[in-house]
Formats: structure tokens, C-alpha cells, sequence
């Protein structure tokens, strides 16, 4: 699961690095964004790249593509069927409104949610085992662990999937979220949720499943950059199923995936079909590719609702 909750969630991760005190001292240094469609000298034509879906109907035209919240620098994925849906939409929808001010009200509900305003420590809330494995992973990162002893137990797990994947080469400027929009310019946006609400998915859980999650981040640390690695290349090589596999092995609790996806692959569909039935137009759809991959995605849930979907790229 711990991955797949990176994958899912690090547009909210994004948000504690700003708004954590010890993120400073860890973040490495933001490599360059990728490279430019027009500095690319040779661009793939047909299926080849990240996978690119529409549905469709008299009026209106709505692409689906998948993301990935943080990638490499220099992975160079911005494709011509990319730009040609992006180029042609007169609206870009991410999973939250992704503008300065929304981020920096994000900060503020981050705090708000995920910092012990009680006077209750992190560290007071494992075991002597728990705590031993938890200093540990702080040690490794080069993190004094009185820097989060005012996290929630969930906010430190968030932070714990994405800190060590930063300091590998993985970069949240350089995600394909913020690269769409930085492309789509001028192009009027909206949300399909707020951060509130995705924030809240974790700052909702029972404290021992804080703490589960947590752990698992602990324990996963070593792991992360070799499974995100094989996450990317799959996604970069448009190979949905093969992703979706990826991420599957890792979903062991039914309940969590399905308040974290398929209850908002369910929710986003009925969206879809809102957009469709209430405005004309075209429109860029840039989500978690989780949510694009695998049995009850997106896709799944418009073929409930009779809406085809056609794989573009």
C-alpha cells in the first residue's frame, strides 16, 4: 500500500514539505523541468507513451490522462498526442486546485489537520519497538526525530513516503501535474476535489491506523525509489495494466483503498457524465494515474454508466 498511497496522494505530501519544519534541511536541491516539446527532436507518434483515454459525445470531448505527483528532472515523457489534447481543451481539471494561493491555503489545512496542538508527541504514541524502528528511519534521512514529535501519526507516515524519494532524484516541481499545468497557461482550471477533502482522508483514519500506516512507510523506506522506479517505467511506457499490477500487489486493505480510490474513481465518473450532459466543449482531465489503471478505475465506473472510453495514446 505504501506507494500506491504516494502515487494517490502526494499532491497533499506537496503541502507538508512546505508547511514542515525539518523539510528544509532534507529537500534537495529542484532540478530542471523536463524537457520542452519544442527541444525535443524526435517525438513518438500513435500508442507509444503515457497513456491518453477520451470519452465523448455530440458536444463535448473529455480526455483522460493519468499522472505521476513526483518524477525524475530529466524524464522527458511530453508527447505530440499530449500536447494536441492538452492544446485543444478550453478547460485543464486536476484532483485540486493546484494555483499559488490554493497551495498556500493547503499549507494552512495541513498544519491545521496534522500537527498535535495538545500537547501530545508522536513518540508517546508507540511502542518501544515502534519507536526504535521510527528513530531509526529518521536517523537514516539525517532528521532529529524532535522535528515531527508534532506530527500526527499520518502526516509523518506522508512525509516519510515522499522524503526519501526526494533525496533519490524525485522532484514534486517536476510531476506531471505541475508540468501540464505550467503548459496549459492561460487555460481556465478547475478541481475535482479540494485539499481539504483529501487531507482529511488520512487525518480521518483511527489513530491505530495512523500509526499502521506510519510503519509501513517506516518499513518501506528501503524499497520506495526501486517499486516507484518500476511504477514510472510502466506509466511512462503507457502500460496501464502493467501498472495497475504494480500497484495491486501492494492494496491489502480493502477498506483504505476504497475510501482512497475506487469510492473516488465512482465519484469522478459521475462527474464526467455531469460534464458531458450539462456543457459543450473539451476538456483535460490530469489525475493520479492509479485511478486510470486496474479493475474499478475510472474507466470501469463511466462503463457502468454506459460511457465508452477510447485509449488515444
Amino acid at each position: 500500500m505504501k506507494i500506491r498511497t504516494l502515487i494517490s496522494a502526494s499532491v497533499a505530501a506537496a503541502a507538508l514539505f512546505a508547511a514542515g519544519p525539518a523539510m528544509a534541511d532534507a529537500h534537495t536541491e529542484t532540478p530542471a523541468a523536463p524537457t520542452a516539446l519544442a527541444d525535443q527532436a524526435e517525438l513518438p507518434s500513435g500508442p507509444e507513451g503515457p497513456a491518453l483515454w477520451k470519452v465523448a459525445d455530440e458536444d463535448t470531448t473529455i480526455y483522460l490522462f493519468g499522472t505521476v505527483h513526483a518524477l525524475p528532472a530529466d524524464l522527458v515523457w511530453y508527447d505530440a498526442e499530449i500536447d494536441a489534447a492538452l492544446s485543444s481543451s478550453d478547460t485543464v481539471v486536476t484532483e485540486i486546485l493546484m494555483d499559488p494561493a490554493s497551495e498556500a491555503a493547503m499549507q494552512e489545512i495541513a498544519i491545521a489537520k496534522g500537527m498535535f496542538t495538545d500537547g501530545t508527541t508522536l513518540r508517546t504514541l508507540l511502542d518501544e519497538e515502534q519507536t526504535a524502528a521510527y528513530e531509526a528511519a529518521l536517523a537514516s534521512l539525517g532528521v532529529p526525530p524532535v522535528a515531527f514529535d508534532q506530527f500526527e501519526p499520518w502526516m509523518a507516515g506522508l512525509t516519510l513516503g515522499v522524503l526519501p524519494l526526494l533525496q533519490q532524484g524525485y522532484d514534486l516541481q517536476a510531476g506531471v501535474d505541475k508540468i501540464i499545468l505550467s503548459k496549459a497557461g492561460d487555460t481556465p482550471q478547475a478541481a475535482l476535489e479540494t485539499a481539504e477533502f483529501q487531507l482529511g482522508l488520512f487525518d480521518g483514519l483511527p489513530q491505530d491506523q495512523q500509526i499502521e500506516f506510519l510503519m509501513g512507510a517506516v518499513e518501506g523506506m528501503g524499497d520506495a525509489a526501486t517499486m516507484l522506479d518500476s511504477m514510472v517505467a510502466e506509466w511512462a511506457a503507457g502500460d496501464a495494466d502493467g501498472l495497475a499490477a504494480i500497484m495491486n500487489e501492494n492494496m491489502d486493505d480493502e477498506a483504505f483503498a476504497a475510501a482512497l480510490l475506487y469510492d473516488r474513481n465512482a465519484n469522478w465518473a459521475e462527474w464526467i457524465e455531469e460534464r458531458l450532459d450539462t456543457a459543450p466543449g473539451t476538456v483535460f482531465i490530469a489525475v493520479g494515474a492509479g485511478h486510470l489503471a486496474g479493475e474499478r478505475s475510472v474507466q470501469d465506473y463511466l462503463a457502468q454508466r454506459d460511457i465508452e472510453t477510447t485509449r488515444v495514446q
